[in-house]
Protein backbone atom coordinates (compact mmCIF):
# COMPACT_ATOMS: atom_id res chain seq x y z
CA UNK A 1 0.00 0.00 0.00
CA UNK A 2 1.58 3.27 -1.17
CA UNK A 3 1.88 6.13 1.25
CA UNK A 4 0.21 9.47 0.58
CA UNK A 5 2.82 11.96 -0.70
CA UNK A 6 4.05 14.28 2.00
CA UNK A 7 3.01 17.91 1.53
CA UNK A 8 5.89 20.23 0.68
CA UNK A 9 4.96 23.51 2.34
CA UNK A 10 5.92 26.98 1.09
CA UNK A 11 5.90 30.57 2.23
CA UNK A 12 2.49 31.97 1.29
CA UNK A 13 0.80 35.19 2.43
CA UNK A 14 -2.90 35.99 2.16
CA UNK A 15 -6.45 35.31 3.28
CA UNK A 16 -8.98 32.70 2.15
CA UNK A 17 -12.67 33.13 2.94
CA UNK A 18 -13.78 29.58 3.67
CA UNK A 19 -17.41 28.48 3.81
CA UNK A 20 -16.85 26.02 6.65
CA UNK A 21 -18.82 22.79 6.34
CA UNK A 22 -20.85 21.32 9.16
CA UNK A 23 -19.15 18.59 11.15
CA UNK A 24 -15.59 19.91 11.11
CA UNK A 25 -13.89 21.93 13.81
CA UNK A 26 -12.36 25.22 12.72
CA UNK A 27 -8.88 23.78 13.14
CA UNK A 28 -9.70 20.69 11.07
CA UNK A 29 -11.00 22.93 8.28
CA UNK A 30 -7.91 25.15 8.53
CA UNK A 31 -5.51 22.21 8.24
CA UNK A 32 -7.28 20.82 5.18
CA UNK A 33 -7.12 24.17 3.40
CA UNK A 34 -3.54 24.81 4.53
CA UNK A 35 -2.45 21.53 2.95
CA UNK A 36 -4.27 22.36 -0.29
CA UNK A 37 -2.40 25.68 -0.52
CA UNK A 38 0.81 24.15 0.92
CA UNK A 39 1.07 27.12 3.27
CA UNK A 40 3.83 26.91 5.89
CA UNK A 41 1.92 28.93 8.45
CA UNK A 42 -1.81 29.35 8.99
CA UNK A 43 -4.41 30.40 11.51
CA UNK A 44 -8.15 30.98 11.69
CA UNK A 45 -9.99 34.00 13.01
CA UNK A 46 -12.21 32.67 15.74
CA UNK A 47 -13.67 29.21 16.14
CA UNK A 48 -16.95 28.09 14.67
CA UNK A 49 -18.58 25.13 16.40
CA UNK A 50 -18.53 21.84 14.44
CA UNK A 51 -22.30 22.24 13.99
CA UNK A 52 -21.87 25.69 12.45
CA UNK A 53 -21.28 26.61 8.81
CA UNK A 54 -20.34 29.80 7.02
CA UNK A 55 -17.60 32.37 6.89
CA UNK A 56 -14.29 31.41 8.46
CA UNK A 57 -11.45 33.69 7.30
CA UNK A 58 -8.20 31.73 7.15
CA UNK A 59 -4.93 33.63 7.36
CA UNK A 60 -1.67 32.34 5.88
CA UNK A 61 1.89 33.54 6.38
CA UNK A 62 2.18 37.20 7.35
CA UNK A 63 -1.63 37.49 7.38
CA UNK A 64 -1.62 35.54 10.67
CA UNK A 65 -0.35 38.79 12.25
CA UNK A 66 -3.80 40.35 11.74
CA UNK A 67 -5.86 37.27 12.65
CA UNK A 68 -6.45 38.65 16.14
CA UNK A 69 -7.95 41.82 14.68
CA UNK A 70 -10.45 39.82 12.62
CA UNK A 71 -11.22 37.69 15.68
CA UNK A 72 -12.33 40.83 17.52
CA UNK A 73 -14.49 42.12 14.68
CA UNK A 74 -18.25 42.51 14.43
CA UNK A 75 -20.00 39.43 13.02
CA UNK A 76 -23.43 38.38 11.75
CA UNK A 77 -25.16 35.01 12.07
CA UNK A 78 -28.38 33.26 11.17
CA UNK A 79 -29.52 30.59 13.58
CA UNK A 80 -32.48 28.28 14.15
CA UNK A 81 -33.59 28.04 17.78
CA UNK A 82 -35.71 25.08 18.85
CA UNK A 83 -37.93 25.92 21.82
CA UNK A 84 -38.89 23.36 24.44
CA UNK A 85 -35.64 21.36 24.58
CA UNK A 86 -32.50 22.20 26.57
CA UNK A 87 -29.18 20.39 25.93
CA UNK A 88 -25.87 20.24 27.79
CA UNK A 89 -24.04 21.98 24.92
CA UNK A 90 -26.89 24.43 24.18
CA UNK A 91 -27.01 23.06 20.61
CA UNK A 92 -28.23 20.01 18.70
CA UNK A 93 -24.90 18.17 19.14
CA UNK A 94 -25.51 17.85 22.87
CA UNK A 95 -27.45 15.52 25.16
CA UNK A 96 -31.01 16.50 26.02
CA UNK A 97 -31.23 17.70 29.62
CA UNK A 98 -34.86 18.73 29.84
CA UNK A 99 -37.99 18.94 27.72
CA UNK A 100 -40.77 21.40 28.55
CA UNK A 101 -43.99 22.40 26.81
CA UNK A 102 -43.80 25.54 24.71
CA UNK A 103 -46.39 28.07 25.87
CA UNK A 104 -48.60 30.03 23.52
CA UNK A 105 -46.36 32.83 22.33
CA UNK A 106 -47.32 35.84 20.27
CA UNK A 107 -44.94 38.33 18.68
CA UNK A 108 -45.13 40.65 21.68
CA UNK A 109 -44.11 37.90 24.11
CA UNK A 110 -41.13 36.88 21.97
CA UNK A 111 -40.06 40.49 21.51
CA UNK A 112 -40.24 41.07 25.26
CA UNK A 113 -37.89 38.10 25.77
CA UNK A 114 -35.47 39.28 23.06
CA UNK A 115 -35.21 42.88 24.27
CA UNK A 116 -32.97 42.21 27.35
CA UNK A 117 -30.57 40.25 25.12
CA UNK A 118 -29.74 43.28 22.96
CA UNK A 119 -27.11 45.92 23.52
CA UNK A 120 -24.34 45.71 26.10
CA UNK A 121 -25.17 42.63 28.18
CA UNK A 122 -23.59 40.22 30.64
CA UNK A 123 -23.47 36.71 29.18
CA UNK A 124 -22.62 33.32 30.66
CA UNK A 125 -20.59 31.17 28.29
CA UNK A 126 -21.71 27.60 27.45
CA UNK A 127 -20.16 24.89 29.59
CA UNK A 128 -19.00 23.20 26.38
CA UNK A 129 -16.85 26.02 25.01
CA UNK A 130 -13.22 26.70 24.15
CA UNK A 131 -12.85 29.23 26.96
CA UNK A 132 -10.01 28.23 29.23
CA UNK A 133 -10.11 27.80 32.98
CA UNK A 134 -6.88 26.90 34.71
CA UNK A 135 -5.19 26.64 31.32
CA UNK A 136 -7.66 24.03 30.03
CA UNK A 137 -10.69 24.44 27.74
CA UNK A 138 -14.04 24.18 29.53
CA UNK A 139 -15.20 21.46 27.13
CA UNK A 140 -12.36 19.17 28.27
CA UNK A 141 -13.47 19.53 31.89
CA UNK A 142 -17.12 19.04 30.92
CA UNK A 143 -16.35 15.82 29.02
CA UNK A 144 -14.73 14.42 32.19
CA UNK A 145 -17.91 15.19 34.11
CA UNK A 146 -16.34 17.88 36.30
CA UNK A 147 -18.59 20.46 37.91
CA UNK A 148 -18.04 23.74 36.03
CA UNK A 149 -19.07 27.28 36.75
CA UNK A 150 -18.93 28.86 33.32
CA UNK A 151 -17.64 32.45 33.41
CA UNK A 152 -19.71 35.51 32.64
CA UNK A 153 -18.42 38.35 30.52
CA UNK A 154 -19.52 41.57 28.91
CA UNK A 155 -20.55 41.33 25.25
CA UNK A 156 -22.42 43.52 22.79
CA UNK A 157 -25.38 42.36 20.71
CA UNK A 158 -26.03 44.95 18.00
CA UNK A 159 -29.10 43.25 16.52
CA UNK A 160 -31.28 40.26 17.40
CA UNK A 161 -34.49 39.65 15.50
CA UNK A 162 -36.88 36.92 14.43
CA UNK A 163 -36.95 36.49 10.64
CA UNK A 164 -39.19 33.41 10.51
CA UNK A 165 -41.20 31.11 12.77
CA UNK A 166 -42.41 27.56 12.28
CA UNK A 167 -44.06 26.14 15.40
CA UNK A 168 -41.36 25.77 18.09
CA UNK A 169 -38.60 26.77 15.67
CA UNK A 170 -37.48 30.40 15.48
CA UNK A 171 -35.09 31.62 12.80
CA UNK A 172 -33.06 34.48 14.21
CA UNK A 173 -30.59 36.96 12.77
CA UNK A 174 -27.82 38.12 15.10
CA UNK A 175 -25.21 40.85 14.78
CA UNK A 176 -22.73 40.92 17.63
CA UNK A 177 -19.28 41.86 18.81
CA UNK A 178 -16.33 39.76 19.85
CA UNK A 179 -16.83 36.99 22.40
CA UNK A 180 -20.60 36.63 21.98
CA UNK A 181 -22.00 33.09 22.03
CA UNK A 182 -25.12 32.62 19.91
CA UNK A 183 -25.75 29.39 21.82
CA UNK A 184 -25.94 31.42 25.04
CA UNK A 185 -28.35 33.92 23.48
CA UNK A 186 -30.66 31.08 22.41
CA UNK A 187 -30.36 29.33 25.79
CA UNK A 188 -31.20 32.54 27.67
CA UNK A 189 -34.09 33.30 25.31
CA UNK A 190 -35.56 29.87 26.04
CA UNK A 191 -35.22 30.31 29.79
CA UNK A 192 -36.91 33.72 29.65
CA UNK A 193 -39.78 32.14 27.72
CA UNK A 194 -39.99 29.41 30.37
CA UNK A 195 -39.48 26.43 28.06
CA UNK A 196 -35.75 26.26 27.31
CA UNK A 197 -34.18 26.26 23.86
CA UNK A 198 -31.13 25.13 21.90
CA UNK A 199 -29.43 25.93 18.60
CA UNK A 200 -30.35 23.57 15.77
CA UNK A 201 -28.46 25.35 12.97
CA UNK A 202 -25.95 28.18 12.94
CA UNK A 203 -24.43 29.98 9.97
CA UNK A 204 -21.98 32.87 10.06
CA UNK A 205 -22.91 35.36 7.33
CA UNK A 206 -20.10 37.90 7.53
CA UNK A 207 -17.21 39.21 9.59
CA UNK A 208 -15.88 42.76 9.43
CA UNK A 209 -14.54 43.88 6.97
CA UNK A 210 -15.92 41.09 4.73
CA UNK A 211 -19.58 42.12 4.51
CA UNK A 212 -20.40 40.52 1.14
CA UNK A 213 -17.88 37.69 1.14
CA UNK A 214 -17.16 35.43 -1.81
CA UNK A 215 -16.72 32.25 0.20
CA UNK A 216 -15.24 29.01 -1.10
CA UNK A 217 -16.33 25.57 0.04
CA UNK A 218 -13.81 22.81 0.63
CA UNK A 219 -15.14 21.00 -2.44
CA UNK A 220 -14.59 24.11 -4.58
CA UNK A 221 -11.05 24.54 -3.30
CA UNK A 222 -10.26 20.86 -3.88
CA UNK A 223 -11.58 21.12 -7.45
CA UNK A 224 -9.47 24.23 -8.08
CA UNK A 225 -6.40 22.50 -6.65
CA UNK A 226 -6.89 19.82 -9.29
CA UNK A 227 -6.60 22.53 -11.97
CA UNK A 228 -3.23 23.69 -10.68
CA UNK A 229 -1.85 26.12 -8.13
CA UNK A 230 -2.59 29.18 -10.26
CA UNK A 231 -6.34 28.42 -10.17
CA UNK A 232 -6.24 27.80 -6.43
CA UNK A 233 -4.17 30.88 -5.67
CA UNK A 234 -6.71 33.07 -7.45
CA UNK A 235 -8.91 32.54 -4.34
CA UNK A 236 -6.29 34.14 -2.11
CA UNK A 237 -7.02 37.69 -0.97
CA UNK A 238 -4.13 40.05 -0.22
CA UNK A 239 -3.42 40.92 3.40
CA UNK A 240 -4.63 44.45 2.68
CA UNK A 241 -8.19 43.11 2.29
CA UNK A 242 -8.26 42.29 5.99
CA UNK A 243 -7.26 45.85 6.93
CA UNK A 244 -9.91 47.64 4.89
CA UNK A 245 -11.62 48.94 8.03
CA UNK A 246 -8.54 50.76 9.37
CA UNK A 247 -7.58 54.35 8.58
CA UNK A 248 -4.87 54.43 5.93
CA UNK A 249 -1.61 56.33 6.29
CA UNK A 250 0.89 56.55 3.43
CA UNK A 251 4.60 57.01 4.11
CA UNK A 252 7.60 57.52 1.83
CA UNK A 253 10.61 55.21 1.61
CA UNK A 254 12.64 57.20 4.14
CA UNK A 255 9.86 56.90 6.72
CA UNK A 256 9.39 53.23 5.84
CA UNK A 257 13.06 52.54 6.61
CA UNK A 258 12.75 54.20 10.01
CA UNK A 259 9.52 52.36 10.82
CA UNK A 260 11.13 49.08 9.79
CA UNK A 261 13.86 49.71 12.35
CA UNK A 262 11.28 50.30 15.08
CA UNK A 263 11.56 54.10 15.05
CA UNK A 264 8.58 56.48 15.09
CA UNK A 265 8.13 59.09 12.35
CA UNK A 266 6.22 62.40 12.18
CA UNK A 267 2.62 61.93 11.06
CA UNK A 268 -0.17 64.45 10.88
CA UNK A 269 -3.71 63.16 11.12
CA UNK A 270 -7.11 64.11 12.43
CA UNK A 271 -7.54 61.08 14.69
CA UNK A 272 -5.13 59.17 16.88
CA UNK A 273 -5.29 55.39 17.05
CA UNK A 274 -4.35 52.23 15.16
CA UNK A 275 -3.76 52.73 11.42
CA UNK A 276 -2.70 50.67 8.41
CA UNK A 277 0.62 51.94 7.05
CA UNK A 278 1.24 51.89 3.29
CA UNK A 279 4.32 52.65 1.23
CA UNK A 280 3.11 55.33 -1.15
CA UNK A 281 5.38 54.26 -4.01
CA UNK A 282 4.11 50.67 -4.12
CA UNK A 283 0.73 50.80 -2.42
CA UNK A 284 1.73 47.78 -0.34
CA UNK A 285 0.84 47.63 3.33
CA UNK A 286 3.80 47.73 5.71
CA UNK A 287 1.81 46.79 8.79
CA UNK A 288 -0.02 48.47 11.63
CA UNK A 289 1.06 51.59 13.44
CA UNK A 290 -0.13 53.74 16.33
CA UNK A 291 -0.72 57.39 15.53
CA UNK A 292 -0.60 59.73 18.53
CA UNK A 293 0.31 63.38 19.06
CA UNK A 294 1.57 63.90 15.52
CA UNK A 295 3.79 60.82 15.45
CA UNK A 296 3.45 57.33 13.99
CA UNK A 297 5.04 54.37 15.80
CA UNK A 298 5.23 50.82 14.38
CA UNK A 299 3.10 48.24 16.18
CA UNK A 300 2.96 45.16 13.96
CA UNK A 301 5.12 45.03 10.83
CA UNK A 302 5.14 42.58 7.96
CA UNK A 303 8.47 41.04 7.03
CA UNK A 304 8.83 43.21 3.91
CA UNK A 305 8.24 46.43 5.87
CA UNK A 306 11.78 47.84 5.87
CA UNK A 307 13.07 48.73 2.39
CA UNK A 308 16.57 49.89 1.45
CA UNK A 309 17.45 52.29 -1.33
CA UNK A 310 18.07 49.40 -3.73
CA UNK A 311 14.63 47.91 -2.95
CA UNK A 312 15.77 44.91 -0.91
CA UNK A 313 13.62 43.90 2.04
CA UNK A 314 15.34 44.14 5.41
CA UNK A 315 13.69 40.96 6.58
CA UNK A 316 15.65 40.47 9.78
CA UNK A 317 14.97 44.01 10.98
CA UNK A 318 11.32 43.69 10.03
CA UNK A 319 11.01 40.47 11.98
CA UNK A 320 12.63 41.89 15.10
CA UNK A 321 10.45 45.00 14.93
CA UNK A 322 7.24 42.96 14.73
CA UNK A 323 8.07 40.38 17.38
Amino acid sequence: MSKKPRTVFRALDGIVLLDKPQGLSSNQALQQVRHLFRAEKGGHTGSLDPLATGLLPLCFGEATKIAGLLLGSRKAYETTAVLGVSTDTDDADGVTLRERPVPELDEAAIEAALAPLRGAIRQRAPIYSALKQGGEPLYAKARRGEAIQAPERDVVVHALEVIDRDGPRLRLRVECGSGTYVRSLVRDLGETLGCGAHVATLRRLWVDPFHAPRMFTLDELQALAGQGEAALQACLLPIEAGLAGFPRVEVDEAAARRLGQGQPVPCEGADDGLVAMFLDASGRCLGLGQRAEGRLAPQRLFRWAAVTNDGRAQTEQARSSSA
